[in-house]
């Protein structure tokens, strides 16, 4: 778990301790007439565990403050979004989580992407993402509706050419090398790289494999400094709290200090062209 999930957690245990003292009941009261067990509540209240819907309304119902219910279930309820498994958020397919992104993007005036071994969504090729989208429907045993999930890619992809957004878009250098399909699709993907680096507003730069990181880095997706997306590989984090994306805003800068650019980014990929050739 992560530390803004957990401390979520605590901030809304910790409100509804708030609400247990103003109406003056012990945690062993509380538990009692909620027929919970006695070390529920302390768990509740110090982030240990997280209640549910009815724990929190039967809470509420005890503490006299009935009212504060809908406030307290749209908290829990936030907390729920900020760890989505993959099994869950591709339950219906591919599709709707592209849509999900699409929406990201068009909200956002700055996109950042640091991924270590593939090539982010905005800069894959059809067939790229086709063999992408595939691999992650295979590998989780979800839905495959992998024709839906591309034009939605491909859809979200307009948006670098529309709007006064901005791009700063990084890989590893390790991304240029991770086979993705086959030889001719990485060729392919290689070529569409060396098209968009000269594209205006669009940021593009490689980690080199023997640059210097002094964290371990994972891929992730800034929007504006409000929104971190975090993918793992059983979930996807959603982090909101200020000081954590301030967090992924220093790594994104340290990793950009570390790449490569214009001509030199170019030369690494027109190496790795010539060994796929």
């Amino acid at each position: 778990m992560t530390g803004s999930i957990h401390q979520q957690r605590e901030a809304l245990g910790g409100r509804l301790r708030e609400l247990r003292l103003n109406a003056g009941l012990s945690g062993a009261e509380l538990a009692r007439r909620s027929g919970w067990h006695q070390t529920k509540v302390p768990k509740v209240e110090y982030g240990k565990i997280k209640p549910s819907r009815d724990d929190i309304r039967a809470w509420c119902e005890h503490c006299n403050a009935v009212d504060q219910a809908p406030d307290l279930v749209a908290s829990l309820d936030n907390i729920d979004t900020a760890y989505q498994e993959w099994r869950k958020v591709l339950g219906t397919g591919t599709k709707r989580r592209q849509h999900a992104l699409v929406g990201l993007t068009e909200a956002a005036e700055i996109i950042r992407i640091y991924n270590p071994y593939f090539i982010p969504g905005f800069l894959q090729t059809a067939e790229y993402a086709a063999v992408v989208l595939q691999n992650v429907s295979s590998f989780y045993q979800t839905p495959s509706d992998i024709e839906a999930g591309v034009a939605k890619r491909l859809e979200r992809q307009q948006l670098i050419y529309r709007g006064n957004r901005r791009f700063h878009l990084l890989i590893g250098e390790q991304a240029l090398s991770t086979t993705v399909g086959s030889d001719e699709v990485m060729i392919g993907q290689l070529d569409r790289l060396l098209a968009i680096t000269g594209l205006p507003r669009v940021s593009f730069g490689i980690v080199p494999a023997a640059a210097e990181i002094p964290f371990p880095p994972t891929n992730f997706s800034m929007f504006d400094n409000t929104i971190v997306l975090v993918e793992g590989i059983s979930a996807e984090l959603t982090i909101t709290q200020p000081r954590e994306v301030d967090l992924y805003g220093r790594a994104f800068d340290t990793l950009a200090v570390q790449s490569v650019t214009g001509d030199d980014a170019r030369g690494l990929i027109r190496a790795t062209l010539e060994r796929r050739r």
